[in-house]
C-alpha cells in the first residue's frame, strides 16, 4: 500500500476490505524510519500503540463492525495538543514535568473516528515562530528543501504529512500556523472560524483574548481530505469558551462572486505569488465563478492590532515565565519578546478600546463581503526561506518577516475561516499555495470552491527528494 494514497482512499479501501489497518501503519511507520532522520519532523512516534490500535482496527473490520470515518488511517498530532499520558511540550525545556491526564477534544474526536495516532510533531518553542526549532528536539527540515524552513509553529506536522509519514493531522493557527506551513511545504490547511472546532486541551491555552485570533484546524495533502477531517473535527464542545453549535451543512451560496486580492495594500510580495494567484483567478473563470479585484477598505491597520493581541499582550506573561532560567529559553520564544517589551505594558483601556477597533474593522469587511463572500489572495509574501532568514528583497523593496505575513495575520484578526491549496511551483522548485477567504462559519463554502480548484489543478506532486 503506497503512502502516497489520498487519506480518503485509504479509508474506502480499509472499509472495502482492500487494504489492513496494520498494513497502512507499518508503510507509514517505515516511511516515518526512511525520511525522519533529515527532516526531524516528530517529537515522538508512537510505534507500538499505533501497531496495537491497527491490529484493533483490523480486528472490527472483521467482524464487520461500524466503522468511523477514518477507520484505520494513520494521522498526526501537533505537539501543542494533549495526548493522554504523553507531554504537551509546545518546543519547551519549561513543560519536561508536563503529562497529560487525557485527550484534547481534537485527538479523542479524530480516535472516535477510528484514526491511528502515529506519533507528535514538532513546534517552536511555546509556537511562538515562523520557524520550527526548539531545544529539545530541535529544527525541522522542508521536505522540497532541507536548507529551508518548513514554517511555524505547525511546520513539523506540514513536513509530516508532505513527506508521505503522515496521511493528515491536526494543527493550530494564531497568525497563519497552519496555512504558511501548507503553503511553504505544497499541502493544504484548513483555518476555521473560532469555536467551529474545538481547541480544549491545546498549550498555550486559547481562552480569551487569544482564542479570538488562535484556532484548531486540519493539515492533509488535499482539500477532498481537509473535508473529511474537517467533518471528523468540527461540532461543540462544552470545555472551549469560543465553541459554537454550528452543524454541519451543504455551501449556501448559489450566486458566487470572488474578490481578488494579489497583495495586502501596498506591501508587495514574490511575484510568482502573484502570478500564482492570477492563475488560480484565470481557473475560477473556467469553473464560472466570476472574480473582480478586490480592495478592503479600513483594514491598513489590522497586522499592527494582530501583534498587539498576539504579541505585545503575552509577552510579559512569557517573561515571567522565564525569569530566572533565560539560558533555557530558545531563541523562538524570545525572538520577538524583546521588541514587544520595549512597548508600555498594555492598559485595561487599550486593550478595550483594541477591541472595539478589531471589531469595527471586522463588521467592516464583512459588509463588504455581503457581495463578495470569499477572497483570493497569497497566504503570505514568500516561498519557504532559508532557516534563520528575515529579510526580502522584492523589487525595489525590502519588507520583513512581519510585513511578509500581512496577507496571514489579517485573517487571523478578523477570525474568519482560510484554507490554502498548493496551486504551483517557484522558479526555485518551492510549492505555492493560494489562499481563499470566507465568511464566519462559511468553511464549507470555501471547501467546496478550493476542491474544485484542485480538481481543475490536477495532480500535485511531492517533493523530488522522496520519489
Amino acid at each position: 500500500m503506497s503512502v502516497q494514497t489520498s487519506m480518503c482512499l485509504m479509508a474506502g479501501m480499509v472499509r472495502d476490505r482492500a487494504v489492513s489497518p496494520v498494513e497502512l501503519v507499518e508503510s507509514h511507520l517505515a516511511q516515518i524510519a526512511a525520511q525522519n532522520p533529515r527532516l526531524n519532523a516528530f517529537v515522538v512516534v508512537l510505534a507500538e500503540e499505533a501497531r496495537a490500535a491497527a491490529r484493533l482496527a483490523e480486528i472490527a473490520v472483521m467482524r464487520g463492525a461500524s466503522l468511523g470515518l477514518l477507520h484505520g488511517v494513520p494521522v498526526t498530532v501537533k505537539d501543542s495538543f494533549d495526548v493522554a499520558g504523553l507531554p504537551t511540550l509546545s518546543g519547551s525545556r519549561f513543560r519536561l514535568g508536563h503529562k497529560a491526564a487525557g485527550d484534547a477534544t481534537a485527538v479523542a474526536r479524530l480516535r472516535s473516528a477510528g484514526a491511528i495516532i502515529l506519533g507528535k510533531t514538532n513546534t517552536p518553542e511555546f509556537l511562538s515562530s515562523y520557524e520550527t526549532d526548539n531545544f529539545t528536539t530541535g529544527r525541522t527540515n522542508n521536505p522540497w528543501n532541507p536548507d529551508r524552513t518548513p514554517g511555524g509553529s505547525s511546520g513539523g506536522e506540514a513536513a509530516a504529512i508532505a513527506s508521505f509519514c503522515s496521511a493528515g493531522g491536526i494543527g493550530s493557527d494564531g497568525g497563519g500556523s497552519i496555512r504558511v506551513p501548507a503553503h511553504f511545504c505544497g499541502i493544504a490547511g484548513l483555518k476555521p472560524t473560532p469555536g467551529r472546532i474545538s481547541a480544549h486541551g491545546h498549550f498555550p491555552v486559547m481562552g480569551h483574548p487569544a482564542g479570538l485570533l488562535s484556532v484548531a484546524g486540519p493539515l492533509a495533502r488535499s482539500v477532498e481530505d481537509l473535508r473529511m477531517l474537517f467533518a471528523v473535527l468540527a461540532g461543540y464542545d462544552s470545555q472551549d469558551p469560543f465553541s459554537a453549535p454550528v452543524p454541519l451543512k451543504p455551501p449556501a451560496e448559489t450566486r458566487l462572486r470572488v474578490g481578488v486580492l494579489e497583495q495586502f495594500y501596498d506591501v508587495p510580495v514574490d511575484p510568482e505569488i502573484q502570478r500564482t494567484v492570477r492563475r488560480a483567478a484565470e481557473a475560477l473563470s473556467h469553473l464560472a465563478v466570476p472574480t473582480a479585484p478586490f480592495e478592503p477598505y479600513g483594514l491598513e491597520r489590522a497586522p499592527n492590532l494582530w501583534w498587539f493581541f498576539f504579541g505585545q499582550l503575552p509577552a510579559a506573561m512569557t517573561k515571567q515565565m522565564i525569569q530566572g532560567r533565560e539560558a533555557d529559553a530558545h531563541w523562538t520564544s524570545t525572538e520577538f519578546l524583546a521588541g514587544a517589551l520595549e512597548q508600555p505594558a498594555p492598559t485595561v483601556d487599550q486593550m478595550l478600546l483594541n477591541l472595539a477597533k478589531r471589531d469595527r474593522m471586522r463588521a467592516c469587511l464583512l459588509r463588504q463581503m455581503e457581495e463578495t463572500p470569499v477572497l483570493l489572495m497569497p497566504p503570505c509574501g514568500v516561498t519557504a526561506f532559508e532557516h534563520r532568514a528575515r529579510h526580502w528583497q522584492i523589487g525595489r523593496q525590502e519588507i520583513g518577516l512581519f510585513q511578509a505575513m500581512m496577507p496571514a495575520t489579517s485573517i487571523n484578526l478578523l477570525g474568519l475561516p482560510a484554507v490554502v491549496l498548493p496551486f504551483g511551483m517557484s522558479s526555485e522548485g518551492l510549492p505555492i499555495g493560494v489562499q481563499l477567504v470566507g465568511r464566519p462559519y462559511e468553511e464549507e463554502l470555501i471547501l467546496e470552491l478550493a476542491e474544485r480548484l484542485e480538481t481543475l489543478r490536477g495532480p500535485f506532486a511531492g517533493p523530488p527528494a522522496l520519489k
